[in-house]
């Protein structure tokens, strides 16, 4: 412990007991290829102490340009992505709680209801609306990134891309325009003939190192009245990352798409549950400032 506390020396200023936050803190990473890897290794660095990781994929030559931790031999061994994520992990922090689902997030939502945060690098608008909407069930802050490229024709190509931090009680990605019936619509079309999409590696770190600042803004005390609802839009050809314009207008908006009455999931049944001991917890830890916004804005401390 002594070397892991001075591991993390140059990141006091995160708040008084930010170590002990951070290594009580279960997160969840959905998607571990050009985004999400980035996550683990930035969280690992970090000192966060417990991940639920959810990505059915191995690693192929074409993830190589940008799956961080991966390699061309774990490419001749079929590697998992989630073992490639647990092996960065462990690097920095060994004793690491990491539970690695090689299958579908749906099939690791019981895990996944564990965390204090969702970082979820998925492909699609479908994608992205299911787990924001079990994120809100279940009172989890979800962040979602993503990034496309776009054919200019002449002009080249633009890449862009997206940081989004949906709260519990707080604007939604479908509140903000980005998620929209239409876009919906279209990928349904598209679905199975869009082919692979362009991905760089130097982008999608900008997203996921944008996503590890907003996670640790929820988690530790270091960001005075951090707003409780993120946009911000990326600019790769011109290297900038700004604030979406409706983070303005929805101010203080409530969302009508996530109603509080709708927390909990839906086919929670107590007679079929097993509970296992509930672990200890740090005393030191206070509570997030999320939940104090959550229990204000509904009157409910929980579930």
């Amino acid at each position: 412990m002594e070397g892991r506390m001075s591991r993390l020396n140059r990141q006091s200023f995160l708040g008084t007991h930010s170590d002990a936050i951070l290594e009580s803190t279960t997160i969840g990473i959905v998607g571990l290829g050009g985004g999400g890897s980035h996550v683990a290794q930035q969280t690992a660095h970090l000192g966060v102490g417990a991940y639920v990781n959810a990505d059915p994929d191995i690693i192929e030559e074409t993830n190589t340009n940008r799956l961080i931790g991966g390699t061309l031999a774990d490419v001749d061994a079929c590697m998992p992505k989630v073992a490639i994520a647990a092996r960065i992990i462990r690097a920095l922090h060994p004793k690491a709680q990491i539970i690695s689902v090689q299958d579908d997030w749906h099939n690791a939502v019981d895990d996944l209801k564990r965390c204090a945060v969702i970082v979820g690098a998925v492909d699609g608008f479908r994608e992205r609306e299911q787990l924001e909407r079990f994120a809100r069930r279940h009172l989890i802050p979800y962040i979602d990134i993503g990034m496309d490229v776009h054919d200019l024709g002449k002009l080249g190509f633009l890449i862009s891309g997206q940081v989004i931090l949906s709260m519990p009680g707080a604007p939604c990605m479908r509140c903000c325009g980005f998620i929209t019936d239409e876009r919906l619509k279209q990928e349904a079309r598209k679905y199975g003939a869009a082919g692979a999409r362009p991905q760089v590696v130097w982008s999608n770190g900008v997203l996921a190192s944008t996503a590890v600042g907003l996670l640790t803004q929820v988690l530790t005390p270091w960001y005075p009245n951090p707003p409780a609802f993120v946009f911000l839009d990326y600019d790769g050809n011109k290297g900038t990352v700004t604030r979406n314009s409706r983070m303005e207008l929805l101010n203080d908006h409530v969302c009508p798409h996530h109603p509080s009455d709708e927390a909990g999931d839906p086919l929670f049944d107590i007679r079929k549950q097993t509970f296992a001991p509930r672990p200890a917890t740090l005393a030191i830890t206070p509570q997030s400032w999320w939940r104090r916004l959550w229990t204000k804005f509904t009157g409910r401390d929980s579930l």
